[in-house]
């Protein structure tokens, strides 16, 4: 990898802190608030981290009867997680908790989604379940369980990705059909673009689907060595970064692209599969997280590729900045998970 530093490890061990948890990191995010930053287990437990002081003790939270399977930055602050005792809970960046719905015992809260606007949704199976800041607004089927749910950035659509397609709901509809966006095979994440433009899934096999909203354009994105666990758009909207591939593949979603056009490849070369990844909140700089356990960003523009944290924790499964971009949030399958902070000092 080009331009890398000696000490793959420098900028966790000088500039963060890091703690072996005890079980999977389902997921690492920051609320929007920039405060606080959460690691969902597989336990159920979570645990939170001030941002104004990183090397403080991280509180356990005993949030799920089971495994925590989704997280989300909440609507304001705090998390909104599902887990698989049917509850779909809020926990604030000071870890009291709240049930927000409890879906049914049995039942599994697949995929969760969040937007300032005040709006939460929550899949479990078939039904996409709709919330409003007065409480829930509605129920939603599709034609076989929902492989990941997506707000645009507007708050005025949903979106779900499910077997055959993905469908787009207006939120403020109250019996409406959804736009049901067509490809054969099983989506599963699903993504709007930043301006809305686009929707992408990843697909069952190792691929992405993407549809150009204005004409119903099909994008068709292939190639990839494994399935895409983690995907992300630039803040302006003009790369995809992706994982499921042994490097960062970015296609560019300007000047007519992707359809025609090939991905850009950044930060390859040693065989091992990238994880995950996500997109600075500002600049076109992505963090990625591999197989083996390596941590790095690289801009796009240079190529310029910094370790942030070394192999060897186990495969990265998480990933995510702040909301100002100073400080990232990682964790593994092994249950180690790290903070950095990369403001100026």
């Amino acid at each position: 990898m080009s331009e890398t530093v000696n000490d793959a490890d420098f900028l966790l061990s000088s500039r963060g802190k890091g703690e072996d948890l005890g079980a999977w990191v389902v997921g690492a995010t920051f609320s929007r608030d920039g405060k606080a930053a959460a690691f969902a287990l597989g336990d159920g437990t979570l645990r939170l981290a001030s941002t104004a002081e990183l090397a403080g003790e991280w509180k356990r939270v005993e949030a799920h009867d089971g495994a925590c399977l989704s997280m989300v930055a909440d609507v304001a602050s705090g998390f909104l997680t599902g887990g698989d005792d049917g509850q779909l809970l809020r926990t604030a960046n000071d870890g009291s908790t709240e049930v927000i719905a409890n879906l049914g015992t049995m039942k599994w809260v697949d995929h969760v989604a969040a937007h300032p606007d005040g709006l939460r949704a929550a899949s479990v199976g078939k039904k996409l379940h709709l919330f409003g800041k007065a409480g829930k607004l509605r129920e939603m089927e599709h034609p076989s369980s929902v492989g990941g749910i997506a707000f645009d950035t507007k708050g005025k659509r949903v979106a779900a990705g499910h077997y055959n397609g993905a469908s787009l709901w207006f939120v403020n509809s109250k019996d409406g059909s959804p736009k049901v966006l067509p490809w054969k095979g099983s989506h599963q994440g699903v993504w709007f673009s930043p301006d809305g433009t686009h929707v992408v899934t990843t697909m069952q096999e190792n691929s992405l689907h993407g549809w150009r909203l204005s004409d119903g354009q099909d994008m068709r994105m292939s190639g990839y060595q494994a399935k895409i666990k983690s995907i992300s758009f630039t803040a302006k909207g003009r790369w995809l970064a992706t994982a499921g591939a042994d490097c960062i593949v970015l296609w560019p979603f300007f000047a007519g692209g992707p359809m025609g056009k090939p991905p850009m490849e950044l930060a390859g070369g040693d065989g091992i599969l990238c994880t995950q990844v996500a997109c600075h909140p500002q600049h076109e700089v992505v963090a990625a997280g591999f197989d083996d356990g390596l941590v790095l960003m690289a801009e796009i523009a240079s190529g310029k590729v910094v370790p942030v944290a070394a192999p060897g924790r186990g495969a990265i499964s998480s990933l995510a900045w702040n909301p100002a971009g100073t400080q990232l949030a990682f964790g593994t399958e092994t249950g180690f998970a790290g903070l950095v902070d990369l403001s100026k000092r």
